[in-house]
Order: structure tokens, then C-alpha cells, then sequence
């Protein structure tokens, strides 16, 4: 119903903003990703999203497209509803979610806030398909990537640090450089551990 608002920026927080488009203040709900990439002009626009209920209508915006897919898409998923896919987005950034999706790394949808076990599976398996489809994904490349991590993980075990803290860093590295080697993210963990 109402696709994108563009106006003055009056008033930001890290959860909602609310934008003069011709003296009427929109109210828009928003994530930690989208705050993060406001631009410090006053003029704005965002993606937005109308949801209807019996009670509410409300509003939430997104900087960028991509991130509204993804808001779409985890409402689609039975149980997830607008505060729990605004809270996905504040934790993680959207490329981070598609990928967990694609690669079925049901440990990373559960470092999630308000995400147990039976959501996060059944996110992957309600989304992978259209995930794979609608981003263009190579399931073969979001698989290699996973080996490496999980290789330097089992290394990095052996040389007798933490699994929960080894991740951390792994995690982290493949964010920075998502096709670096078994060798490299053994290395940089090394450093950062």
C-alpha cells in the first residue's frame, strides 16, 4: 500500500524514526541494520511496510530494499511475527540471515534473540528455496564457505580453545573476508584469540 516515504528526518532513534513528508509525521518502526545506515542529512527516504491488524496499523522502514524482502519473507514463516523479524534485523545484518538460511546454520538463527530451536528450523526450512531463488545463491559456494569454518573450528579445538569463543572470531573473520581459506581463518583467529 504505501511502497517508500521520503521527507525531513524530525526524530531518530535506534528503533524508530518519524519523517515530515508535507506536514504529515510518519511513525516508522525500524531496525538496529537500518538505523546504522541513516545518513546524517536531514532528508530521507525509506522502504516501507504496512502492516494491518485488527487493532494497529504500523509502519516499518528500511533503508534498504533488500532488507524489506527479507522483513517479508520471515513474516511468511508461521510463528515469526513483525517484532521478531525487526529483532533478526537488529542482530544480524540481512546478508547474515540469507546466509544462514542457505547454509541451514541453525546455531547462528539461534544466537538470535527470541529464536529457539524449532523457529530457527523452521526458518530455514519454510525460506531456503525462495532464499536460494529470490538472491541468486550458489548452494555449492554458501556450502564450501561453511566447510572452511567448520575445518578451522575442529582445528582450533584441537589446539585447545574454546568452541563458543573460536566461533566468535570465525564468525567475525568470514564477515571481513567471506572467502578466505582454511589456512587464513585459522591464522587470523589465532591472532584474535
Amino acid at each position: 500500500m504505501i511502497a517508500h516515504i521520503q521527507g525531513r528526518l524530525v526524530e531518530k532513534t535506534p528503533t524508530e524514526v518519524i519523517i515530515d513528508c508535507n506536514g504529515v509525521g510518519y511513525h516508522i518502526n525500524i531496525s538496529l541494520h537500518t538505523y546504522s545506515l541513516l545518513p546524517d542529512s536531514e532528508s530521507l527516504k525509506l522502504f516501507t511496510f504496512l502492516q494491518i491488524k485488527e487493532d494497529a496499523h504500523t509502519l516499518y522502514g528500511f533503508v534498504e530494499k533488500q532488507e524489506r524482502e527479507l522483513f517479508k519473507l520471515l513474516l511468511s514463516v508461521s510463528g515469526v511475527g513483525a517484532s521478531t523479524a525487526r529483532t533478526m534485523l537488529s542482530s544480524l545484518a540481512p546478508s547474515q540471515i540469507i546466509q544462514a538460511i542457505a547454509s541451514n546454520d541453525v546455531g547462528m538463527m539461534q544466537s538470535m534473540k527470541g529464536i529457539g530451536a524449532k523457529t530457527a528450523q523452521r526458518i530455514i526450512l519454510d525460506l531456503k528455496e525462495k532464499v536460494l531463488k529470490v538472491y541468486n545463491l550458489d548452494e555449492v559456494s554458501v556450502i564450501e564457505s561453511n566447510t572452511n569454518k567448520d575445518e578451522a573450528l575442529s582445528a582450533l579445538e584441537v589446539l585447545g580453545f574454546a568452541r563458543k569463543a573460536a566461533e566468535k572470531v570465525i564468525d567475525k573473520i568470514i564477515r571481513e573476508t567471506p572467502n578466505a581459506s582454511v589456512e587464513n581463518l585459522i591464522k587470523q583467529a589465532l591472532k584474535n584469540l
